[in-house]
């Protein structure tokens, strides 16, 4: 029997723990002032935030995303809070997804698949982008295979924001529109990967698909049944649990929620009474955290379900 990839790991745990994933997208304005003053720098207070979060939320969530973007505005010193969360995570047996959505050619593809598959950033998953065509995928999804650690790419698809009908949903000559072009080379690849891993339910190239668009979730998941979702724009962004539901049938996926645990405190009466008393900790922030991670996780198995009847 082959190994399982890690995408399969991701599906395992998902189907456990349920499909929450929680999104490390931690920017420094969501902690506190009177916590952020305890720590020399914003970033050893997101790591602080982040430990605390992730020391607590157990088996709430199927994964956490971490968004690279917030750390590489902090310089340096946030790409080594950056470093230590994924290394914090793997202690803790967490599946990680890195979301980078890098998205290049050749060599300098080649040079950031190594970067995020090996060395001080490695991690399970990552994001990627493949509209500058499909030869970008490659370097990335060669790490997919056994002997280099059954690595995992989720490749944008429909993705949760306004714009992505500015590209994404325009149709073309033949094929559909771009986002259906991409979907048949993710297909493609899923019946590649049939062969390298017959035992997986899922293919190790996944695909990013937004949930704040509902007018063709359901053609999405049914047209690419093997293939695991990464479900952004749950919560904050406005995407319904119905619509996630949907997306989760099939090979299933992970939604995403990032401010809705990072910022769970703020809509807590008790963290907002010890805020004002000066007495609010990083437990406290990590409790409202795993609330919102069960609350959730709630709304989105009961959408689930619903939906199954």
């Amino acid at each position: 029997m082959n190994i399982a990839h890690n995408m399969e790991l991701l599906r395992e745990k998902s189907v456990k723990n349920g499909p929450l994933c929680v999104g490390l997208d931690t920017d420094p304005s969501y902690i506190p002032e009177s916590v952020l003053m305890k720590y020399g720098s914003a970033a050893e207070a997101v790591l602080a935030y982040n430990k605390a979060i992730i020391e607590r939320i157990g088996d709430s969530a199927s994964c956490c995303k971490v968004q690279i973007a917030y750390y590489e505005a902090m310089g340096l010193e946030g790409m080594k809070v950056y470093a230590e969360t994924l290394k914090l995570l793997k202690k803790n047996g967490i599946v990680t997804i890195s979301d980078i959505k890098r998205g290049d050619i050749a060599n300098t593809a080649g040079a950031y698949a190594k970067a995020h598959f090996t060395g001080d950033f490695e991690t399970d998953i990552i994001t990627v982008n493949p509209y500058m065509g499909f030869d970008t995928l490659t370097p990335f999804s060669d790490y997919c295979s056994a002997d280099k650690g059954g690595k995992g790419i989720f490749v944008l698809l429909r993705t949760s924001n306004p714009g992505m009908k500015d590209i994404e949903q325009q149709e073309l000559k033949e094929d559909g529109r771009v986002l259906d072009r991409v979907g048949n080379e993710l297909e493609r690849l899923a019946d590649e990967y049939k062969k390298v891993y017959p035992d997986a339910k899922c293919s190790p190239v996944g695909a990013v698909v937004g949930c704040t668009e509902e007018s063709d979730a359901r053609m999405l998941r049914d047209r690419y049944p093997d293939i695991f979702f990464l479900i952004p724009g749950y919560g904050a962004q406005g995407g319904a649990a119905r619509i996630a539901a949907t997306l989760l049938d099939k090979a299933g996926g992970t939604v995403n929620s990032s401010r809705g645990i990072l910022c769970a405190w703020k809509k807590s009466d008790d963290c907002k009474e010890k805020e004002i008393n000066g007495t609010l900790t990083l437990d406290d922030i990590a409790n409202a955290a795993y609330e919102a991670c069960l609350a959730a996780k709630k709304d989105l198995l009961g959408a689930y379900n619903e939906l199954k009847k």
